[in-house]
């Protein structure tokens, strides 16, 4: 076997959880190969490189190194591609990010207001 459909091969490397999840994602436009975009059927090979996108990360950009039909553990699965040096660097730099960023709940240091200070504000505000 030298060649098989993308969506396939997406769940098989365990990107996604279902063919049919693969093959929307694809549909939508957030899987490239070689930078542009795929349909479902698209054929892939090795050293192709595959390009996913998620929300909220950064791409992950992969090199094909096996094919296979049959959807394994994932340590078998991680056999399947080979990611590249500028998506690792790009993955670890918005983890630093994630982990340097401010705690959202920082700035309520003092939970709700209570009803009291509720009333104080409506005074504040002239209501």
């Amino acid at each position: 076997m030298d060649r098989m459909r993308l969506d396939k091969w997406l769940w098989a490397a365990r990107f996604y959880k279902t063919r049919s999840l693969a093959a929307h994602e694809i549909g939508a436009g957030r899987v490239l190969i070689g930078g542009q975009a795929a349909k479902p059927a698209r054929e892939i090979a090795t050293d192709d490189l595959v390009e996913v996108r998620r929300p909220g990360q950064p791409p992950l950009q992969v090199r094909v190194r096996a094919l296979s039909l049959v959807r394994g553990p994932a340590s078998q699965a991680a056999l399947l591609y080979e990611e590249t040096p500028d998506s690792v660097k790009a993955r670890e730099r918005a983890a630093e990010l994630r982990r340097l960023a401010p705690e959202p709940a920082r700035e309520f240091e003092e939970g709700r207001p209570t009803k009291r200070d509720r009333r104080q504000m409506d005074r504040w505000r002239g209501r």
